[in-house]
């Protein structure tokens, strides 16, 4: 099964962080699932560690050879997916979290996520 992981859930997985669920956890470790990052979440993880407003126990050089190690595709981000934003309604006001939600819609995958707004967009969870 193909996986896109929300930001906060990609992040509480490098820390090993409680708070992500043990579905979750089995979701992003089983070989036989592919798990996407977005763009976009690398690019909020960047900006919130730029503003002091985020601290992981791994530095930001370090990120891309996690992922990789971890079997992470990094889904890049273009016009098919921007496009679903254009009429997205404003369940989630949130960037970041809107372009996942229209990634997700554009590519038929489910988000691991426990954002409750994004039950309000046809879109698949998984937690």
């Amino acid at each position: 099964m193909d996986l896109l992981i929300d930001t906060h859930a990609l992040i509480w997985y490098i820390e090993g962080d409680t708070q992500l669920s043990s579905k979750a956890i089995a979701a992003i470790d089983n070989e036989g699932n592919q798990i996407f990052v977005s763009k976009a979440s690398i690019w909020e993880i960047v900006i919130k560690l730029s503003l002091n407003k985020l601290d992981i126990s791994i530095h930001f050089n370090d990120l891309e050879a996690f992922l990789i190690n971890h079997n992470f595709l990094i889904l890049d981000f273009d016009f098919t997916h921007l496009k679903p934003l254009l009429t997205l309604p404003y369940y989630h006001r949130d960037p970041f979290d809107r372009l996942i939600i229209a990634q997700a819609i554009t590519e038929g995958i489910p988000i691991v996520t426990k954002d409750i707004y994004f039950s309000s967009y046809a879109v698949g969870l998984l937690w």
